[in-house]
């Protein structure tokens, strides 16, 4: 995911403090073990019969009760729960991924519109947005995987749920890309070079594509780092409400809301650890996406 972080020797270029790039590199090891789950995952946790109910809720191995075999220990279905959270964790950050971008690409061409043309098209489209926008992420996340459950016969399963949670986060998510660049469209679309290309009868779509878009990625990219964490954090909890990816391929969301059911009978470490790990990943990326929107809004950015 290149929208999750810059690479730590970028950010030491750009005079990130120590935490930052501590930040940066733990998003990378953890986006980095989650690609690579199935080679460094000890069990496959998608593999059905490979489950032993006579290992179900087996505490991790560092208790007195624990079995080496399973480092964090097992759910109730007597799936290793390193695996299933290497696994879960590889879901999560695909899907928070592939929100952003399906967001980032609807919002900026909108944006490229609204900005370049004005009147009309500029109206309605910021209009559609101010009605997205009355709506709660949440609510509205669960009316489109709602509405795409009674659709789909096959909503559910492994296969169409990410594609749903995707397009139900990012249909919340276009409408801050779209208004960003906006806003920087018509700044550049008023200058001279902009000014100059219609003059010389250069088209329309060349001039956005070729001129005014190199000029607003800056804050989209920062933009997209924010969003990431918090669309990782949407479907987790879609996914802890039940409208996310089914149990047997699950997310971290999904393996929350599993262990949420034995907490009170003193099984935490399902819930825990999922949960550890989910609040590890989306603070790594919001530190740095904090530091990069100050960095790079002179506004925000504190004199030396």
């Amino acid at each position: 995911m290149k929208t999750l972080a810059p690479p730590p020797s970028l950010l030491i270029r750009l005079g990130a403090p120590i935490s930052v790039i501590l930040a940066a590199i733990l998003a990378f090891v953890l986006v980095a073990c989650a690609l690579l789950a199935p080679f460094i995952a000890p069990y496959d946790p998608t593999d059905l019969a490979s489950f032993e109910l006579m290992n179900a809720e087996l505490p991790p191995a560092f208790t007195a009760d624990g079995d080496p075999r399973f480092v964090l220990g097992t759910d109730n279905q007597g799936r290793d729960l390193l695996s299933a959270m290497l696994y879960g964790a590889r879901v999560s950050i695909a899907i928070g991924g592939g929100a952003v971008l399906l967001a980032a690409s609807l919002g900026v061409t909108l944006g490229l519109l609204a900005g370049f043309y004005g009147g009309k098209v500029d109206s309605v489209i910021m209009r559609v947005a101010d009605v997205i926008l009355s709506f709660p992420t949440i609510l509205l996340a669960l009316l489109v995987s709602g509405i795409a459950r009674a659709l789909l016969s096959g909503a559910s399963t492994a296969e169409w749920a990410p594609i749903i949670l995707i397009c139900a986060i990012a249909i919340h998510e276009w409408v801050q890309y779209a208004r960003t660049v906006r806003a920087a469209t018509m700044v550049e679309a008023a200058k001279d070079y902009v000014r100059a290309a219609k003059v010389i009868g250069l088209p329309s779509r060349r001039i956005m594509l070729r001129h005014i878009l190199p000029n607003v990625m800056s804050p989209v990219l920062v933009i997209s780092t924010i969003n990431l964490a918090a669309a990782v954090l949407t479907e987790a909890t879609l996914s802890f409400l039940g409208v996310g990816m089914p149990p047997t391929y699950p997310s971290l969301g999904t393996l929350i809301r599993i262990g949420n059911e034995f907490v009170f009978s003193g099984i935490w470490w399902i819930a825990l650890f999922p949960a550890l790990a989910l609040v590890i990943l989306v603070l790594a990326v919001n530190i740095v996406g904090d530091w990069l929107r100050d960095r790079f809004n002179p506004k925000l950015r504190v004199k030396r």
